[in-house]
C-alpha cells in the first residue's frame, strides 16, 4: 500500500477531507521549496503536489507560467528537485506527487525517473500531456517502484474513457473543475460534482478537484462532494507576492492553515452514488 492509499484511507476512517496545496519547485529557488515543504506538512497538507517547471506550460495559467520561468532562471531541474525530495523526507511524512508535463520526464529517462523518485521519497506522478493510453510503460516503471501514477479527468472526458482511468490510475483521480489552463476563479461551478459523480460511477479511488479552487469557501464547497480540494494558482501567487520578504515560509504556511480551516466547520460523509 503507497502512502497515498495510507493517507486517504486514514481520512476516510476518520470522516476528513484532504487539503492538497501546489507549489512549483525551485520558486523563487529550491531553498525555499525546501522549507516550504516542511511548513506545508506542518500547515496541515495531506498531500503536496510539486510542479517540475517547464518551459512550455500549456495547461497552466499566467501565475504558474510565470513561477516555472523563475524557478528555471534559478537552475531547477528534475535531479536537483529529487535531491530536495530526499532532503525532506526524513522530517515530513506528507505524501509528494510530482506534477510534471512530459518532456521533461522523457529527457530525463522514464526508468532513471521512477527509481530516482521511488529512492527519494516521492509518492506518485501526475504527468498532464499523458494519458493511459501512453504510459503502459512508464506506469509499469512506476509500480515497481512503488509509486501511484495519477491521471486527471475533465468535464469533457467521455465515459469510456473514465473507465480507462479508473482501470489505469492509482492513488486518487484529479477531476479537473472546468475546461482551460489553471488560475483562481470566482466559484466552483456545478459541472465539477457533476464530473466527480460520474467518476465514482466507476472508481472507488479519491477523487480530488483541483483547477481554480483559491479560497477557504471554495475548498469547503469541493469538500461537500470530493475527497480532496487542490489548490495551486492561489498558493503560488501569494508566494509570487512574498518573494523576496523574510517571513515568505510562514506567511505561506498561514495562508494553507486558513485553507484548512474548512475542514473543521462540518463533519463530512463520503458522497456516493446508487
Amino acid at each position: 500500500m503507497t502512502r497515498i492509499t495510507k493517507t486517504f484511507a486514514q481520512l476516510r476512517q476518520e470522516g476528513r477531507r484532504a487539503l492538497i496545496p501546489f507549489i512549483t519547485a525551485g520558486d523563487p529557488d529550491l531553498n525555499t521549496t525546501r522549507s516550504l515543504l516542511i511548513e506545508l506538512a506542518r500547515a496541515g497538507a495531506d498531500v503536496i503536489e510539486l510542479g517540475l517547471p517547464f518551459s512550455d506550460p500549456i495547461a497552466d495559467g499566467p501565475v504558474i507560467q510565470r513561477a516555472s520561468m523563475r524557478a528555471l532562471r534559478n537552475g531547477s531541474d528534475v535531479s536537483k528537485v529529487l535531491k530536495v525530495v530526499s532532503e525532506v523526507r526524513s522530517k515530513i511524512d506528507v505524501p509528494i506527487v510530482l506534477f510534471s508535463y512530459f518532456n521533461p520526464l522523457l529527457q530525463f529517462g522514464l526508468k532513471r525517473l521512477a527509481d530516482k523518485a521511488g529512492r527519494a521519497g516521492v509518492d506518485g506522478v501526475l504527468i498532464t500531456d499523458l494519458g493511459p493510453e501512453a504510459s503502459r510503460e512508464f506506469s509499469s516503471e512506476l509500480q515497481r517502484n512503488n509509486l501511484d501514477q495519477i491521471f486527471l479527468v475533465a468535464p469533457t472526458s467521455t465515459n469510456e474513457r473514465l473507465r480507462l482511468i479508473a482501470e489505469s490510475g492509482s492513488g486518487f483521480i484529479y477531476a479537473v473543475s472546468r475546461t482551460g489552463v489553471t488560475g483562481q476563479q470566482s466559484e466552483v461551478g456545478a459541472e465539477a460534482e457533476r464530473l466527480v459523480m460520474r467518476v465514482r460511477e466507476v472508481s472507488d479511488l479519491p477523487v480530488a478537484v483541483g483547477f481554480g479552487i483559491s479560497n477557504c469557501e471554495q475548498v469547503h464547497e469541493v469538500w461537500r462532494y470530493a475527497d480532496a480540494a487542490v489548490v495551486g494558482s492561489a498558493v503560488v501567487a501569494e508566494i509570487e507576492r512574498l518573494n523576496g520578504l523574510p517571513d515568505l515560509v510562514s506567511e505561506v504556511g498561514n495562508f494553507v492553515r486558513l485553507l484548512g480551516r474548512a475542514r473543521t466547520s462540518r463533519n463530512f460523509t463520503r458522497a456516493t452514488t446508487s
